[in-house]
């Protein structure tokens, strides 16, 4: 059983998931990194490593019911605690996709990964949560869910999608909730939005790094006890709802 602080991290074989592992070990924390590809999870977990984190193997895909009772199982039995809860895997759902002529298998796959996954991800580890001192868990939203800026005709939030930027809004409804519940605890509950970030999912199109768009997760996840729970940040403060 470890005495390190102990963070779970989901989808993090790749990407932003991956910089948010790093950037924890480099604080001295174990990392479990989360992730349905048995070859790429092992990948990650050599090169963190090799770079310097205590990092060890999630099997864990977020759509299943059976990953997660196994995962939580192991990080009970093996770790024996879990102190940060870091919700990031995800996926897009592909490129524009007009609610005229959604493709509603496709929709139905990204809010069961991006928001039923937090769920059933999240409360799976919470009694381990529980029993931390200091309990966070971060959810890994975007932006593009803010009905403020999608409501805004002259703002920015890319283009029409009847999945993902509805998925990250579902999310940060569903975070809310969790925040009224758990409210009088010690586990505070926050969205990150890590900006338009270049990794696989958006064809490496985004113009920040992975490392700049874990930073806010990073941040988020290492709150001091009278941090701020129930908020929805990215690096400039706070994103309208």
């Amino acid at each position: 059983m470890t005495e390190k602080t102990t963070a779970l991290v989901t989808g993090a074989n790749k990407g932003i998931g991956y910089a948010i592992a790093a950037g924890l070990g480099a604080l001295g924390w174990r990392v479990g990194v989360g992730a349905r590809d048995p070859q790429r999870l092992e990948e990650a977990v050599d090169r963190l490593r090799q770079g310097g984190t205590d990092a060890f193997a999630v099997p864990l895909d977020v759509t299943d019911d059976a990953s997660v009772a196994a995962a939580a199982a192991q990080l009970r039995d093996q770790e024996g605690r879990l102190d940060v809860l870091v919700n990031n895997a995800g996926i897009t759902g592909g490129g524009e996709n007009l609610p005229t002529t959604a493709d509603l298998d496709m929709v139905r796959r990204v809010v069961e990964t991006n928001v039923l996954g937090v769920v059933r991800v999240t409360n799976a580890v919470l009694p381990l949560l529980r029993q931390a001192p200091s309990p966070r868990v971060v959810n890994m939203s975007s932006g593009v869910g803010s009905l403020t800026r999608q409501s805004d005709p002259e703002g920015d939030v890319g283009p029409v999608h009847t999945a993902y930027s509805p998925s990250k809004t579902f999310l940060n409804a569903v975070t809310l909730q969790y925040v009224r519940e758990l409210r009088g605890t010690n586990v505070l509950v926050n969205l990150a939005c890590p900006g338009f970030v270049a990794t696989d999912l958006n064809g490496f199109r985004g113009v920040r790094t992975p490392e700049q768009g874990a930073q806010v997760a990073i941040r988020l996840a290492t709150l001091p006890d009278d941090g701020p729970t129930g908020g929805y940040f990215e690096d400039a403060g706070t994103i309208p709802w």
